[in-house]
């Protein structure tokens, strides 16, 4: 069902979305892997003597990966949608995962385009900047879909969640820069 909701948004069928679940129990589920592999990348770094980068990095991680939900939460409150968030959010965090077929289907394109004969950089740069786009659409459509917005009360909560997750995902690097600096020294 995961599987298909997430390919059915993927090609703009709002239908897609019913393929989610509003319990609990889907959400939590959709966090575990986004709050696991943080984990794992900080028991690494800490394996490493990297404790203070390990724990700033977990703790950054794990904030940029709560702090959708809620704002998701928040905005469902405002707009009186708040039957509709949790489904919303699963749909948002398995939406993740995502990004793996849309990157291998990018170096693909790259790959073709350079085989074409355009220089490496403009072809990547290019490509990546595309699928950027449509992972911004992507994400614009689920909440669009799932809290039934209008497009631009969608695009409001698409840009402000996607700053406030990049304020929060740099944040530690912004206020802890030795730390990152050391870290990609060893």
């Amino acid at each position: 069902m995961i599987l298909r909701g997430l390919f059915m948004l993927a090609r703009g069928q709002k239908a897609g979305i019913n393929e989610f679940s509003g319990s609990m129990d889907a959400f939590t589920a959709s966090l575990a892997p986004l709050i696991a592999f943080p984990l794992v990348g900080a028991g690494i770094s800490a394996l490493n003597g990297q404790w203070a980068f390990a724990l700033l990095g977990l703790f950054s991680r794990i904030c940029a990966v709560l702090v959708l939900p809620v704002i998701v939460f928040e905005f469902a409150r405002w707009t009186g949608r708040e039957a509709l968030w949790m489904r919303t959010a699963t749909a948002l965090n398995w939406a993740f995962w995502m990004l793996l077929p849309v990157l291998f289907a990018a170096a693909f394109v790259a790959a073709v385009l350079m085989e074409f004969g355009l220089a490496m950089l403009p072809a990547e740069i290019g490509v990546l900047g595309l699928a950027g786009l449509y992972l911004l659409w992507y994400h614009w459509f689920i909440m669009r879909a799932g809290l039934s917005l209008s497009g631009l009360q969608a695009l409001g909560l698409l840009l402000f969640s996607s700053l406030v997750v990049a304020a929060v995902s740099a944040a530690p690097v912004l206020v802890f820069p030795q730390l990152y600096t050391q870290a990609v020294q060893l």
